[in-house]
């Protein structure tokens, strides 16, 4: 599976229909802009925040450069405690496993705690395939769910909905899923979420299967580790009879030490919160390998790469898989805030989706090869980011891929890339300017030739180049190259015995 929303168009397509919707931007405006003011404060009160992000970012390459080792320490401690080990080298053998899973239990449906990695491999549309129906109980999950959208954002999936929208949603898509919304339902913030705890009560008590996902995993223990905010990962963690989790192999950590350094970054930059309000942590089955005392008689990990190894091959790209899933970098995004997370036709929106869908999928296809192109390179994302990845180095280093194609590993073979389409003449521009540039003749030439036909310079570029100077005049040719000013002055002033001008110092750094 690719990973992305069926039937989705290139970015600018569907950017130019999102910044229309004046509704949606609203929304986007407020959320983005309430979370990274809060988030701003809660970073503040720590003085230590930089050695904090640098920690976390040598950790994660620590573990990234040895993954191999980690993971198989996972794998011993996980099977140690009574759990088992499955690998998933794509989402299609991802989905194989889980549905099989589910089905040796004989039940037909299953409870989920929010999960990006169960989402990129399309988990839900499997298991209906398969007859097994699965209930998203994150709230926002919930939301999208119950109205047959799509998540539009990492932390806050729903964030492109205000409360009258999620009210009629509600009223009249709760019935068909389970309990249905109580008479008069309003769109007060407190009524909202308790008929989605009514609702989703009886499924947390009903349900013998749980599936989720995991934010960390702690090597020397074969621990996971949930962070959440409302309850529901809890109630799936405990109450079912079989636990299933689905976790990317860039999500393990080595030690409980290196654990702390993340629960204090990522609930600040999540939800700007010192803590989290709840953080579960479960190591096996109940009880060890016998399955005695509370949770889950049965326990199963699936650890997912679908793309992750090839990432890792690439020497630039790979830092994207320190991310944490915060989303600090999509509150701050310009483009995020006005495009929306579904003009990334992906379950990762915003700078990270950008960076991290094209390397995990590909950039041969047209919504893939336009990611890298969502960002204005203001920096703000590598500001924010709690454990400091470079977004604009990658993103420039993808659209470098994009246009002149070069190497990837696929699978762990060297593939050659073709060219994107629709990039001739801005390959061909960037050869002539290397040429150029390397040939000063040739540039002194080009100068005083442009300085001279300055007059008949248009104001906006022809025919492709017109969408880029729509909105922009190019710049205005000097009447003389630099370096005539250089020489002419120089010589006027040998000639005459004058002193330099101030322009000449400055020029020198007198």
């Amino acid at each position: 599976m690719s990973g992305t929303f069926l039937g989705m168009p290139a970015f600018p397509e569907a950017a130019r229909a999102a910044v229309r919707d004046a509704t949606l931007r609203a929304n986007l405006r407020h959320a983005t802009h309430t979370i990274r003011d809060k988030r701003a404060r809660a970073v503040a009160e720590l003085d230590d925040w930089a050695e904090l992000r640098e920690a976390g970012k040598r950790i994660k390459d620590h573990t990234l450069r040895h993954l191999d080792h980690y993971l198989l320490r996972l794998e011993e401690a996980v099977t140690a405690a009574g759990g088992t080990v499955h690998w998933a080298a794509d989402a299609d053998e991802a989905n194989r496993v889980v549905t099989r899973l589910v089905q040796e239990t004989g039940e037909r449906e299953v409870v989920k705690v929010k999960s990006m990695a169960t989402q990129e491999i399309g988990l839900n549309e499997a298991l209906e395939a398969a007859g097994i129906r699965a209930y998203e109980t994150d709230l926002a999950e919930l939301i999208v769910q119950l109205g047959r959208d799509r998540p539009s954002h990492i932390l806050v999936p729903a964030i492109h909905r205000n409360r009258g929208e999620i009210r009629d949603v509600f009223r009249t898509e709760m019935g068909r899923w389970g309990r249905p919304a109580p008479d008069g339902l309003t769109d007060s913030p407190a009524e909202l979420a308790e008929a989605a705890r009514l609702h989703l009560r009886e499924k947390f008590l009903r349900a013998k299967v749980g599936i989720s996902g995991a934010n960390f995993m702690v090597a020397e223990t074969g621990t996971l580790v949930v962070v959440e905010s409302e309850g529901n990962g809890r109630m799936c963690l405990t109450l079912p009879e079989t636990l299933i989790s689905v976790v990317g192999i860039e999500k393990v950590v080595p030690t409980w030490r290196d654990l702390e350094v993340f629960l204090q970054t990522l609930p600040r930059s999540a939800t700007a919160e010192r803590m989290n309000p709840y953080t579960s942590m479960w190591t096996g089955t109940s009880g060890g390998p016998r399955g005695e005392g509370d949770g889950p008689r049965a326990f199963h990990l699936v650890l997912l790469d679908n793309g992750r190894t090839d990432t890792l091959a690439d020497d630039v790209g790979r830092q994207v898989l320190r991310c944490i899933r915060c989303s600090a970098c999509l509150n701050v995004c310009p483009v995020y805030e006005r495009a929306g997370g579904h003009a990334y036709g992906s379950v990762y929106p915003g700078p990270i989706g950008a960076v991290l869908g094209p390397q995990l999928r590909g950039t041969q296809s047209a919504l893939d090869a336009s990611l890298p192109y969502a960002s204005s390179l203001c920096g703000a994302c590598y500001d924010v980011c709690p454990v400091a990845i470079d977004i604009p180095e990658v993103l420039v280093h993808l659209r470098e891929r994009v246009v002149e194609g070069g190497e990837v590993t696929r699978r762990g073979v060297r593939v050659r890339l073709r060219p994107a389409r629709g990039h001739a003449a801005e390959r061909a521009a960037m050869r002539a300017a290397r040429w150029v540039f390397g040939r000063p003749g040739a540039l002194r030439a080009g100068q005083r030739l442009a300085s001279r036909t300055r007059g008949v310079h248009p104001r906006a570029l022809p025919g492709p180049g017109r969408a880029w100077s729509a909105s922009r005049d190019l710049p205005e040719v000097p009447a003389e190259p630099f370096r005539d000013w250089w020489r002419r002055t120089r010589t006027e002033a040998a000639r005459t015995g004058t002193a330099p001008t101030e322009a000449g110092k400055a020029v020198r750094g007198e």
